[in-house]
C-alpha cells in the first residue's frame, strides 16, 4: 500500500512553496494529500480539500472570514476544521504522515491539527518560529520542528534547501517500517519527581519483574500532561501516579502546573490506577527571586539555582486532596489511594525540611472524607520512599490489573 503524506498550508501565500514540497515526496514514490487553509487570495493550485471544507468543519463561514477584519475568528475556525479534517483522514486510514509551512499563523493551525494525532505518527513542521521556544506549539506530540531560517515567501538558495531537506524528513519517517516484535510488554506510566525517585526506582522494578513495561515521566508540568496523553490515546494499560505534585503547583499558582484536570485521563481511561499524594509538600518555582511577594514568609528551599520549593500549608493541602479525591471517584475502573503517613517527599520526612504532619493530614483526611465507598483507601506507616509503601504500591496495583483482567474474561 502507498503511503500518504497530507500537507497543510496557506495556499493562497504559501502555494508555490508547497507545489515544490508536493513534488518533491512524489517523486518518492509516496501519494501526497493537499488540505487548504488560506482565507484571502485565491489558492496557486487546486488543493485536494478546499479552504471551504475546512471553514465548514469549523463551523464557519468563509465569505465571512474572507474580508480580513476578524483575524482572530478566521484562525480559530480554521484550526478547529483543519483539527477535525486531519483527524477523520488518520482514522480513514489516508493519512501516514504530515507536514506544515508557514509563520506564526500557519504554524498554529497547523500544529493545532497535529497535536489531534497519536504519538509516533510522522509530524513536521517547518517554521519561522522553528528555532524558538515552540512548547506551546507541540504540546505533549512529537512534532519535528524545522527552522525555516528565511521566511517561507519564495524560493531561493536557502528556503530550496531547507524544503528540500523538509520533503526528505517526512518521506523517511513515512516509508520507514517500525520493527515489529512479538513480545512488547504492556505499557504502564509512572510519575516521579527528585524526590520520590526511590519509590519510583523500587515500584518499577517489580512492575517490570512482573512483565510490565514501565514509563517513567517527570511531574514537571510538561511530564504530567506528556504521560495523561498516552493514556488519552489508548497506549497505557494501568497508571502508577504516585507524584501528583502538579496538583500543588495548580493550587498555589506554581510554575509546573499541568493545569486543572491532572490525574482524570487515567480515570476516564478506565485503567487500574494507583494514586498517592507524592510530593503535595511543595510548589515550584523558579530561582528565588522568582517567589511571588505573598510567598515570601513561607518556608522556602532552594532546590537548586534555578528551582526554589514551598512548602504547601494546611489550606493548601485540603484543595489538592480534594482533587485527588475527585480523580478516584470520577475512575471507570479499579482504583485505589495509598497514603505515605511518614511523608510524601524525601524533604517531608520525620526532621526533615518540610515535615509538617498537621499539612499532611489535612490532604490526607480530605481524601478519605470525599472518597466514594468501596473505593480503597491505604494508610501505611512509612515515608513515600521507604521499601514498605514503594512495594505496597506495586503490589497494588499488579493486585488491580489482574481484577481488572478477569473482570473482562468474565
Amino acid at each position: 500500500m502507498t503511503r500518504t503524506v497530507v500537507l497543510v498550508g496557506a495556499l493562497d501565500t504559501k502555494g508555490r512553496e508547497f507545489a515544490f514540497v508536493r513534488d518533491l515526496i512524489a517523486q518518492r514514490g509516496l501519494h501526497t494529500l493537499v488540505v487548504d487553509f488560506g482565507i484571502m487570495g485565491e489558492p496557486a493550485f487546486a488543493p485536494d480539500i478546499p479552504r471551504t471544507d475546512v471553514a465548514a468543519a469549523g463551523n464557519g463561514d468563509l465569505s465571512v472570514l474572507a474580508d480580513g477584519r476578524h483575524k482572530d475568528e478566521a484562525m480559530r475556525v480554521m484550526a478547529e476544521g483543519l483539527a477535525k479534517i486531519v483527524r477523520r483522514l488518520y482514522d480513514e486510514g489516508r493519512l501516514h504522515g504530515i507536514l506544515g509551512m508557514g509563520g506564526t499563523g500557519g504554524t498554529s493551525i497547523a500544529t493545532a491539527a497535529m497535536r489531534t494525532l497519536p504519538v509516533g505518527v510522522p509530524k513536521v513542521m517547518v517554521s519561522t518560529v522553528g528555532g524558538g521556544d515552540v512548547s506551546a506549539y507541540a504540546g505533549t506530540k512529537d512534532i519535528t520542528f524545522i527552522p525555516s531560517v528565511v521566511d517561507v515567501a519564495g524560493i531561493n538558495r536557502i528556503s530550496r534547501a531547507v524544503y528540500t531537506n523538509a520533503a526528505g524528513a517526512i518521506s523517511g519517517m513515512v516509508s520507514m517500517e517500525s520493527p515489529q516484535t512479538k513480545d512488547d510488554a504492556p505499557l504502564v506510566v509512572a510519575s516521579m519527581f527528585g524526590n520520590t525517585t526511590a519509590a519510583v526506582d523500587h515500584a518499577r522494578g517489580m512492575l517490570e519483574a512482573a512483565g510490565y513495561e514501565v514509563l517513567v515521566f517527570h511531574a514537571t508540568g510538561t511530564g504530567g500532561r506528556a504521560m495523561e496523553s498516552l493514556i488519552a490515546d489508548g497506549y497505557i494499560t494501568a497508571s502508577l501516579d504516585i507524584t501528583t505534585t502538579e496538583l500543588a503547583d495548580e493550587v498555589c499558582g506554581g510554575v509546573l502546573s499541568a493545569g486543572p484536570e491532572r490525574c482524570l485521563a487515567a480515570a476516564r481511561a478506565g485503567i487500574p490506577t494507583v494514586l498517592a499524594p507524592g510530593c503535595v509538600d511543595m510548589a515550584n518555582f523558579w530561582g528565588i527571586d522568582t517567589v511571588p511577594e505573598k510567598y515570601r514568609s513561607r518556608k522556602l528551599y532552594q532546590w537548586n539555582p534555578n528551582v526554589t520549593l514551598m512548602r504547601t500549608n494546611i489550606e493548601e493541602n485540603v484543595k489538592i486532596g480534594a482533587l485527588i479525591a475527585r480523580a478516584a471517584n470520577e475512575s471507570r475502573g479499579p482504583v485505589a489511594v495509598l497514603i505515605p503517613l511518614k511523608g510524601v517527599s524525601m524533604l517531608d520526612s520525620p526532621g526533615g525540611d518540610f515535615w509538617d504532619p498537621e499539612a499532611d493530614r489535612a490532604c490526607f483526611d480530605t481524601i478519605k472524607q470525599h472518597l466514594k465507598p468501596g473505593i480503597p483507601y491505604i494508610e501505611i506507616d512509612a515515608n513515600i520512599n521507604d521499601p514498605a509503601f514503594s512495594g505496597q504500591v506495586a503490589q497494588t496495583l499488579l493486585d488491580l490489573l489482574q481484577t481488572d483482567k478477569t473482570g473482562q474474561e468474565a
